[in-house]
């Protein structure tokens, strides 16, 4: 971290959460964010799902909601963006404060509910986003949706055009029922009509998913064989968790899906069992905060990984300093690639 962002954090949380989160994009925008570009070597380039990625270390959805600091954030050393979630029609998401900061615990809980402008004004400014990064969406579905299932392909209509891939967010806690979706059945339906979107697109775009870490060992093998046929190309473990076991401080018992630290292990664990039921490359996230952790989800079956709350405790920078730290792992334990790591010690997690 530099001393820059020492001194924008320290300012940063003297604030509530939202007000932070929002100056940060100001941040980024007035250009006082990283510069660099993504770190790589041959050893940590690595392609998932036919993208080629300069290194594995990827912004999970929801820092750039609406998609405002894509010139910025392609700066930084991130090896690939995902912007979103975006619905159908723009909402104003759940009252405030919706936003918690556990500085205890280097995690947050938010209950944001799908806030964003709307597939519109997403899809008119990623229409202008910068060329030569890899830059996904993060499909949602209106709140007073009555058929949540068509929001997702709808987004994908108008949206896919202008991203290299699309991650259908069935996993959020924050919006009513979606969660219903990962049902065996519903998913099954839902995947169909999104793959239908993509298969109309004039250049379809991989399609990935993103799941939950609260399933149990059988919800986790029926997503895996609904995934295995459905033809999406990849599968994001996990999204926030409802669970509160071990939390400290006056916002720990706040409703909502907790991020960060104490996610770790608990999606880890979720992403090993999966890999073992699925071909299907997965996408690592869920308290990502460190090359070590980011190596640990690799060598437990993930082919690349996503953070978010980590940038909020340690700043912009720890995207490239995760990605040479995992480069000094891999050479370390003699790979070659990152793909030759990959679920290496799963054992030691299921």
């Amino acid at each position: 971290m530099t001393a820059l962002e020492k001194l924008g954090l320290a300012a940063l949380h003297r604030v509530d959460p939202e007000t932070a989160h929002g100056l940060a994009l100001r941040a980024l925008n007035a250009g006082l964010g990283p510069r660099g570009g993504p770190f790589s070597t041959d050893r940590i380039r690595t392609n998932i799902a036919g993208l080629d990625l300069p290194n594995p270390i990827g912004l999970a959805a929801g820092f750039d909601k609406n998609a405002t600091a894509l010139g910025p954030l392609a700066r930084t050393g991130f090896g690939f963006l995902e912007v979103g979630a975006a619905t159908p029609r723009p909402q104003p998401g759940n009252p405030k404060p919706r936003l918690f900061r556990l500085t205890q615990d280097k995690a947050a809980i938010n209950r944001f509910g799908f806030n964003n402008d709307g597939m519109d004004a997403i899809a008119e400014r990623l229409s202008r986003r910068p060329r030569g990064r890899i830059i996904g969406l993060n499909l949602g579905a209106n709140k007073d949706s009555t058929d949540k299932a068509r929001d997702f392909a709808t987004v994908l209509s108008r949206c896919g055009p202008h991203v290299d891939f699309a991650t259908v967010n069935v996993s959020s806690p924050n919006t009513e029922k979606l969660r219903d979706l990962q049902g065996k059945a519903a998913l099954h339906k839902l995947l169909a009509g999104v793959m239908d979107a993509q298969a109309a697109l004039e250049n379809p775009i991989p399609v990935f998913l993103k799941i939950a870490p609260d399933l149990n060992a059988d919800e986790i093998a029926e997503l895996a064989e609904v995934a295995n046929t459905s033809g999406i190309a990849a599968i994001i473990a996990t999204n926030t968790t409802i669970a509160r076991t071990g939390l400290h401080g006056p916002h720990a018992t706040e409703a909502g899906g907790l991020s960060g630290q104490p996610l770790f292990e608990k999606s880890t664990r979720v992403l090993a069992q999966l890999a073992g039921l699925t071909a299907l490359p997965i996408i690592g996230v869920g308290g990502v905060g460190s090359a070590a952790q980011a190596y640990a989800k690799i060598c437990a079956g993930a082919s690349a990984v996503q953070f978010y709350t980590a940038l909020v405790f340690q700043g912009m920078s720890l995207a490239t300093d995760i990605a040479r730290g995992l480069d000094a792992l891999l050479a370390r334990d003699g790979f070659a690639s990152v793909a030759e790591a990959v679920g290496s010690r799963r054992g030691d997690w299921i």
